[in-house]
């Protein structure tokens, strides 16, 4: 598979009370499956939207090539299956609502179901150097100058988007091109016309219905670079509720009104602000998505992606920097600074705003004196500097003013990481006392469409904050202006992000 930007996908199922001739009743549960980079996680929701039941399994990552990630599609599905029998074990006298969430990988079927190609990852960059040939192409040139013309004389800003676009690696788009190009036996059956593409999410609901269903939703596709954002038409929404990662941890957050802002840090770090029926046109790589369309109502979210954060932190453990992840938060804490340390997060190439496939990850500034708190702090530093360059790439941008800030995935349970995001930011950032909020989300919405909650005033009621990070003074402001007391480290640091662009480029 291969995606856009997306961590993972969920589905979320639900029930209707009865009492079965044993004399057991039925409690009515909502199922939530969330697929994501590294690991595939069941949870069994109640009515107070507490967990039940609970399972999780490891996803292997596969690194046939430098640069390339996939996955095995028959072990995903397998690990799919795993999860969902082991959370609703013990459940046996309850019905089940399903839900799903899943990250955008791309894969290419045949109608016999079987899988041309192993899944290629959000992370994969084996396209790069197509993304490169095709932004600077004189076909993308044309593109921009006609679409500049005629946003100059219609004002509509679809074609002020299409002026602006850029490919990135990200893009579904540009890695189906590449296997197209790459995989005789692909562009074969797509002749032949016995070739089916789509998302993991895509994959899943193939499995799931025996091969009747080969659909997606609104917020996976409009995160493929194929669906146009600007007319969200009906794109065979299938039966089972559904949605992309970040998406349905949006929902999960009750990031329901214009300016709200979502933070996930998982194995990357996304940021979404809501933008309202309208979406955004970037000039920096924000991407506009569907957030998710129930009835009438389409809601848009602006997001900005860094791809490297758990990432950075795993390849730390590995090096033996610290042997449990918890020790991370009291080994930079225990050092006044990094000692001129800057870490560039850039294993799979830096996002918005730089944009830049061919980056490096690296250390910089390194003395006799540095030691491993030193580096760690860099690290976590690195994580917070990201998320402050996507904060003021989205209040320059979209000018909506922000309303809250809520922080989520494995990441936002670090301390040091998010107090200093709140410094940098100027503003209070808020974190669920349940870091997994994809998994919520889409439970939210499958029981909002089958009346287990009724209203969305009813699922901020079940809305729990496990901390509050006030900004300190001397950090940030409110706007994203520094002061002295981290600016010229952050000045430091984007000097060691411009030296590790472009590195990888060939001559």
């Amino acid at each position: 598979m291969n995606s856009k930007t997306r961590e993972t996908d969920t589905f979320a199922v639900v029930s209707q009370s009865s009492i079965p001739e044993n004399g057991f009743k039925k409690e009515n549960y909502i199922i939530s499956v969330d697929v994501g980079t590294t690991s595939i996680r069941c949870h069994v929701y109640d009515k107070e939207a507490q967990i039940r039941g609970s399972c999780v399994t490891k996803v292997n990552l596969l690194y046939p090539e430098p640069g390339m990630v996939e996955l095995d599609p028959e072990e995903l599905w397998m690990g799919f299956v795993k999860v969902v029998k082991g959370a609703v074990q013990g459940l046996c006298h309850s019905r089940l609502f399903p839900s799903l969430y899943t990250y955008h990988g791309i894969f290419s079927t045949a109608k016999t179901g079987v899988p041309f190609h192993n899944f290629i990852s959000w992370q994969d960059l084996r396209a790069a150097d197509l993304v490169r040939s095709w932004n600077n192409s004189c076909t993308m040139k044309a593109l921009h100058g006609v679409a500049k013309a005629l946003h100059f004389l219609s004002r509509n800003k679809r074609f002020l988007a299409a002026s602006l676009i850029v490919f990135s690696t990200q893009h579904v788009t540009l890695r189906l091109a590449w296997a197209l190009q790459n995989w005789k036996r692909l562009s074969e059956a797509v002749a032949q016309g016995n070739c089916c593409f789509g998302t993991i999410d895509t994959w899943l609901l193939y499995k799931l219905t025996k091969g009747l269903v080969h659909a997606t939703d609104y917020s996976n596709a409009s995160a493929t670079g194929i669906f146009d954002s600007y007319q969200a038409r009906d794109p065979s929404p299938p039966p089972p509720p559904q949605m992309a990662d970040q998406q349905a941890a949006m929902f999960g957050e009750c990031c329901f009104d214009v300016g709200d802002v979502k933070i996930t840090m998982g194995t990357g770090t996304f940021m979404n602000i809501n933008t309202g029926s309208q979406p955004h046109t970037s000039v920096s790589g924000l991407y506009p998505v569907v957030g998710w369309k129930i009835g009438p109502e389409v809601v848009y979210l602006a997001e900005g992606n860094a791809a490297d954060t758990g990432t950075a932190i795993k390849w730390a453990q590995k090096l033996e920097l610290f042997s449990d992840v918890r020790e991370t938060d009291t080994m930079a804490s225990s050092v006044a600074d990094s000692d001129g340390v800057c870490f560039v997060p850039s294993f799979s190439g830096l996002q918005a705003p730089l944009n830049d496939p061919k980056a490096c990850a690296s250390f910089m500034g390194l003395k006799p004196s540095t030691t491993k708190s030193h580096l760690v702090r860099a690290i976590l530093e690195s994580i917070a500097f990201r998320n402050k360059q996507l904060y003021e790439t989205m209040l320059r941008e979209t000018h909506i003013p922000i309303t809250k800030i809520r922080a989520d995935g494995g990441v936002g349970t670090n301390d040091f990481v998010m107090q200093l995001t709140a410094d940098l930011f100027g503003r209070k950032v808020s974190r669920p006392t349940r870091h997994e909020m994809s998994c919520l989300g889409a439970a939210f919405v499958a029981g909002l469409g089958v009346g287990y909650w009724r209203s969305r005033e009813e699922l901020k009621k079940l809305q729990s904050t496990d901390c509050v990070f006030l900004p300190r003074n001397g950090y940030g402001t409110a706007d994203g202006k520094m002061t002295d007391q981290y600016g010229q480290v952050i000045q430091s640091w984007e000097r060691a992000l411009q030296r590790s662009m472009n590195w990888y480029s060939k001559a």
